[in-house]
Order: structure tokens, then sequence, then C-alpha cells
């Protein structure tokens, strides 16, 4: 199965610290949260957004749990170099500019919600979340997970991700 992994900008993982090596598997028992070789589909991205994304080809039982597939092997076999500072940077432009939209649309009071555009700094994955929760304040759960979807086929399509 292909999916994808976020890691640190220095090809490590951003809660384990563990060096990835680019073209090697690597193996660990599936203990979802704990161990195991952990990534993301196509429509988990938006969850997992860090410094640098990587493909990566996973073997073995595939556990979907939730926002995540676990599997005992993986490796990594590209970076996309498309996930880069200014995609980054247009990625958070774009959640603060559907963040304010979502609240210029509501009956509701939500001013506090929309970050002006310099608040970008809090980073995309910060900003995602922000638009996914004022869609949640004003439509429940389904309008969140309808952002998070609209966020994912951002990616995917600006990324050029299969």
């Amino acid at each position: 199965m292909t999916a994808y992994k976020f890691l640190a900008a220095d090809g490590a993982g951003i809660f384990t610290r563990f060096q990835w090596p680019v073209g090697q598997w690597v193996e660990a028992e599936i203990d979802p949260c704990r161990s195991g070789v952990h990534a993301c589909r196509l429509s988990d991205l938006p969850y997992w957004l860090g410094p640098a994304l990587y493909e990566i080809e996973l073997d073995g039982e595939i556990v979907e749990q939730g926002l995540k597939v676990v599997a005992p092997r993986g490796r990594l076999t590209r970076r996309i170099d498309a996930w880069s500072d200014e995609t980054r940077e247009e990625y958070s432009q774009m959640c603060i500019a559907r963040a304010a939209e979502l609240v210029a649309s509501s009956p509701l009071p939500l001013g506090s919600w929309a970050p002006p555009p310099a608040a970008s700094g809090g980073g995309p994955a910060l900003m995602g979340f922000i638009a996914a929760r004022i869609a949640e304040q004003l439509g429940g759960l389904d309008a969140y997970m309808d952002e998070r979807v609209r966020q994912a086929d951002w990616l995917a399509d600006r990324l050029a991700l299969a």
C-alpha cells in the first residue's frame, strides 16, 4: 500500500525522533499509537501536517485505525518536494481565507475565531484545525469532516498526489 508520512525537516519522526532511512525497510511490531510503521492516507493528510512529507510503501497486514494506518513494515520511497515552505504558507493562507469566509457567512457572532492573515505563523496544521472548527461550530460534526475533506482535496491536488 502506498501512503504518506510527515517527518521533521531532518527526516526524523516527529514523535519518536527515529531517523528514517529513505529506501530502506523499517520493521516494528504493530501496536497502534505505540509501535509499528504509522502513516496516513490522502484523506488523513490535514490531521498530520508536518515540515516534510514523504511517500511511504507499507507492507504486511495493514491496520486502518481512525485517521491513520499502521503496518509492520514500511519504507520511504520519495520526499514530496512540492510540500515546501511556499506550499505550507499557501495552505495556511487558504485555510485562513476559508475561516474568514465561514465567519462572514455565519448568522452567529464568530468574529473572534477568524485569524488575521499574519496568523499563519501558527503553522498549517493549526490553520486547518481553526477552519474545520469554525465549520463545526456552524454545521456540526459533519461540517467539520467536510472541511477536512476539502483540505485533503486541496493538498492532494496541489501536491499532485494520487
